[in-house]
């Protein structure tokens, strides 16, 4: 499966994991979302790694660790601002993640010299969070600051965590190992939010949305870890915003939510900037050196 095509797949099942957790977030706390959501994820690919005949054991462990460090914090403090703010407020904050990254990219070819950033690639991530702002027109108040903070800075180090899984990657870790240890990492920083503000009643709805939330986030970032490992970072940036489109449909079928002329521009900024990153990414790769092509980086 192309980069992509996993990407897309990615989006559409982190947009509905985030339905399942605004719903959840309704009776448990953030850490206790985390909590449950890594346990499945754990539990998930221990069996899928055993099945596969492949070992949980990594020759890289200190770059598990900040990969998890960086991802399990921005995780906590997205579910923390889902607590309170609204679906469309949250995930458009998250979502800021992409252009972070691009301007980690450029910074990095700035100062350095060592990486070239289609100019193109990265127009096409800043249409695409102009269209995220049209299509969710977030609103804060003022008693929602510090959560709105929290989904800020939520975005800022989802970018760092994905382009650590980018270097993952290219160390030769297998999907799998990547997400294991991010969940080993979720579970402990959970457990930790857990012990300090207790554990709430269960029931049959709470735990059907648990245990959902743990299925579409596991698949969800095998496909995005895959993704990352094997294609361009800022294309997969651009790609990562049909997640919110998919959140946006969900809103209008689910939610009813109004459906304006600037969130239908939106919609088409997105889709744009979708096709665009991928017809840049096939057409960079014809020339492309066997060391740089993003298709198929050496290191695999």
């Amino acid at each position: 499966m192309t980069a992509p095509l996993l990407m897309l797949l990615a989006s559409l099942l982190f947009a509905t994991m985030g339905v399942c957790v605004k719903l959840a977030a309704q009776q448990y706390g953030a850490g206790e979302v985390v909590f449950y959501r890594s346990l499945v994820g754990a539990v998930l690919i221990t069996i899928f790694a055993r099945l596969r005949g492949g070992t949980l054991r990594t020759p890289v462990p200190g770059m598990h660790f900040w990969r998890s460090l960086c991802g399990v914090s921005g995780l906590c403090l997205w579910f923390y601002s889902l607590t309170a703010l609204p679906l469309a407020t949250a995930m458009t904050l998250n979502y800021t993640s992409s252009v972070w990254m691009a301007l980690f990219l450029i910074g990095g070819a700035v100062l350095f010299g060592a990486t070239k950033v289609d100019p193109r690639l990265v127009a096409s991530v800043l249409a695409g969070f102009v269209g995220v702002a049209l299509v969710l027109q977030p609103t804060i108040d003022t008693q929602q600051v510090r959560h709105g903070l929290a989904g800020l800075l939520s975005g800022v180090l989802g970018a760092m965590a994905y382009l650590q899984v980018t270097a993952l990657g290219r160390q030769g870790e297998p999907d799998y190992r990547v997400v294991f240890y991010f969940s080993l990492g979720g579970i402990a920083a959970g457990a930790a939010m857990m012990a300090w503000g207790g554990m709430s009643p269960h029931s049959w709805r709470g735990v059907g949305l648990l245990l959902a939330t743990g299925l579409l986030a596991t698949a969800g970032q095998m496909m995005m870890t895959r993704a990352y490992a094997i294609g361009r970072v800022l294309s997969n940036a651009s790609l990562q915003y049909m997640g919110i489109l998919f959140s946006y449909l969900y809103g209008v079928l689910l939610f009813g939510d109004a459906i304006t002329w600037p969130a239908l521009i939106g919609v088409w900024l997105i889709v744009a900037a979708g096709l665009a990153t991928t017809l840049l990414r096939a057409s960079a790769q014809a020339p492309a050196s066997p060391d740089t092509r993003s298709g198929h980086p050496s290191q695999l």
